[in-house]
């Protein structure tokens, strides 16, 4: 073993290294005299040469040069602009290699970070095509060295605009409307926000796409409220996509990295649209998030339901609910559900979906899950069954506090971060619960992110 004080690679150095394994971003890692090196698109078993990028203390980086020594599970990309485009990082394997590789993720961190051994972790549910699954693309203005506008995908570690004309993994008509709208901008020269400088209009812009209505809304991100040019723009816009039913200007003032603002001007058409998942409406605007991948998001509720296992008579608890896909979900086959969520905008989305859907055995509560759930308790509210969908953050400690003196019977988590989803069930299964399964569920293909429902019950 290596001490930290011999680092034996410098910054352009050109280095041949035995890849061993995986990175949790899909990095393959390779060991060079002892010294640990991570290269992207590399594939575990290959032999590659790669140039030294970064140089830390206990590690370094590089940028693989050629691959010297193939692995049986490598492909070539479909894309043109894989490597340079941040959005995939697994599209050289094989798809069922991705999946073998995500399991081994949440494997390898639930024994790392959660201490647990034993876990059963069931194989990935893959998707039958794993192409064109995203009903949501965002995507920044920016100018090109001509002065040309370009609209797509920051590069891999950058705020390097890639213009991105069509995506593998994105809804074929997502692409063809970002397409127009890269035209018609050009055309009408409505100008572009430079970071730099804070000046210019068009910061961002959106498509979002009802894949089971069948009906696509534009969500136009502009640096001030002043946009003269567009209820023309939405208006033509329009005219060439009639799945088009609103066009929404978001007003984005802020210096930082947040893509919406708070406010909203309907361009053209509603403030949103419908779409559909298994029986259910809801209703998607402009600030509201709603799955990314309708087809997996039906597998993943469906395997959250199983697990809460419902007989009619149980109050269950949805936390971090959102706009009350989840709720609805769980509503159907229980006797209550409290939902609770911090945004506004989702709370009342949320409301309207019940009504929508005739949903009158459900109660929806704004705040913090940690702040809520004890005022619902003090009041003598106690659940059969909690459900959680946290963010990529995890669980508040107080939530799972919570539940733990509540002794909640069952518990089901669904969890887009497998590290932060190991620390949680850890913290749990030392306050007598158990970790009876976890599935996986691959939400995002060719990415190196995995979601996760865990069925936890009390000892």
């Amino acid at each position: 073993m290596v001490g930290t004080d011999h680092v034996p690679v410098k910054v352009g150095d050109e280095i041949t290294v035995e890849i061993q394994g995986y990175a949790t971003q899909g990095e393959g890692v390779g060991r060079y005299q002892g010294f640990t090196v991570f290269v992207p698109d590399c594939l575990d078993g290959e032999k590659v040469l790669t140039k030294i990028e970064l140089v830390k203390k206990n590690y370094a980086r590089g940028k693989l040069l050629r691959v010297l020594q193939k692995s049986p599970h490598r492909i070539a990309p479909g894309c043109g602009i894989y490597g340079r485009c941040g959005g995939c990082q697994l599209l050289h394997m094989k798809y069922a290699s991705q999946l073998a590789f995500k399991r081994q993720r949440v494997i390898e961190v639930m024994e790392r970070i959660g201490g647990l051994k034993k876990v059963t972790v069931h194989p990935v549910i893959g998707m039958d095509h794993p192409w064109e699954y995203r009903n949501k693309v965002q995507y920044p203005f920016a100018l090109n060295d001509q002065g040309k506008v370009i609209i797509g995908c920051f590069q891999k570690g950058t705020h390097n605009v890639v213009d991105t004309r069509e995506c593998l993994i994105q809804h074929n008509l997502n692409s063809r409307i970002m397409n127009r709208v890269r035209e018609l901008v050009q055309g009408m020269g409505i100008s572009i926000y430079n970071e730099n400088t804070g000046q210019g209009l068009l910061r961002y812009v959106l498509v979002k796409n009802g894949f089971g209505s069948g009906e696509a809304m534009v969500v136009l991100v502009t640096n001030g409220p002043e946009f003269p040019e567009g209820k023309e723009l939405a208006k033509l816009l329009a005219a060439d996509f009639p799945a088009l039913k609103s066009v929404v200007q978001n007003i984005n003032t802020s210096s930082g990295n947040v893509v919406l603002g708070e406010k909203n001007k309907v361009l053209y058409g509603a403030d949103g649209i419908i779409d559909r998942l298994g029986e259910l409406e809801f209703k998607i605007s402009a600030n509201s998030f709603f799955q990314v991948n309708p087809a997996q998001t039906e597998v993943l509720y469906a395997k959250a339901l199983e697990y809460a296992n419902l007989t009619g008579k149980e109050r269950v608890l949805d936390a971090y609910c959102g706009v009350g896909t989840l709720t609805l979900f769980l509503a159907t086959k229980a006797k209550e559900v409290y939902g609770i969520e911090v945004i506004p905008e989702a709370i009342e989305d949320a409301k309207e979906n019940a009504i929508r859907n005739k949903a009158d055995n459900v109660v929806f509560v704004m705040g913090a899950t940690e702040e809520v759930l004890p005022k619902l308790v003090s009041i003598g509210i106690d659940f059969d069954v909690a459900v959680v969908d946290p963010p990529r953050s995890g669980c508040e400690e107080r939530v799972l506090q919570t539940f733990a003196k509540l002794e909640v019977p069952r518990i089901v988590y669904v969890s887009c971060n497998p590290s932060t989803l190991a620390r949680d069930l850890k913290f749990l299964a030392n306050r007598g619960y158990e970790v009876k399964e976890i599935q996986p569920v691959d939400m995002f293909p060719h990415t190196f992110h995995v979601e996760c429902v865990t069925l936890m019950s009390r000892l």
